[in-house]
């Protein structure tokens, strides 16, 4: 029974997870601004508050594929938010330039994601071989216990994405009230589109960390 709750979760968070982002933004991407300013612009005007003059603004591709690169320092807005004037798209734009800032105060949390982002992406792919040899072949235990301390990196990097995503959103909802670039209920509704966005990292991580204990737990018992 416990093994059928574990695997709802593991299904069910990422999914609740993305639900709820798309209504949120879907919600909000329909009200319109007061202030009228699209995402490029809403990001270029943070930008330049904070002199950032060097990072550029660009017009990215696909649904909600807005990111920001620390080394081409590009924010790239997906086209709705990028060309129009939403609660949803100002809060999104915002939130990326939160990211711009950060590497411009050499946030300790960015700096460390960045350096085990690499890291973390081969030893994620790789954990994954010797896990299954592990759990396949019984007496190969030690082959276990390598691909857990490899998931392990990987997990850690998803840990370590969550203060950065909220400090992101943090900064971002002090920048765009402290500029007024909204105003009375859209603040409200901003912070509605960011928590929701950050439930999808929330949800990540606790799928990573439940898959963590699990096999942890598969490989003391073995022991």
């Amino acid at each position: 029974m416990s093994f059928w709750i574990y695997l709802a979760a593991i299904i069910l968070l990422p999914l609740y997870a993305q639900f709820k982002v798309k209504k949120t933004y879907k919600k909000y991407s329909r009200v319109c601004s007061t202030s009228g300013m699209t995402g490029a612009e809403v990001a270029r005007l943070i930008l330049d508050q904070n002199g950032l003059h060097d990072v550029q603004v660009v017009e990215g591709k696909g649904f909600l594929s807005d990111h920001y690169n620390p080394l081409s320092k590009v924010v790239a807005l997906s086209p709705t938010n990028y060309r129009e004037a939403s609660v949803a798209g100002t809060a999104i734009a915002a939130h990326e330039v939160g990211h711009a800032i950060q590497d411009k105060e050499a946030y300790a949390f960015l700096r460390f994601r960045h350096r085990l982002a690499p890291v973390a992406s081969i030893t994620s792919n790789a954990s994954w071989v010797f896990i299954m040899i592990g759990i396949i072949f019984s007496s190969m235990n030690s082959l276990l216990g390598i691909g857990i301390a490899l998931l392990a990196v990987g997990v850690l990097f998803q840990v370590v994405t969550l203060p950065v995503e909220f400090n992101a959103s943090s900064r971002a909802m002090d920048q765009i009230v402290s500029l007024g670039i909204i105003r009375n209920e859209e603040e409200k509704s901003a912070k509605k589109v960011l928590s929701a966005a950050a439930m999808t990292y929330v949800a990540a991580t606790a799928v990573a960390v439940m898959e963590l204990v699990r096999l942890l737990l598969i490989f003391t018992n073995r022991d």
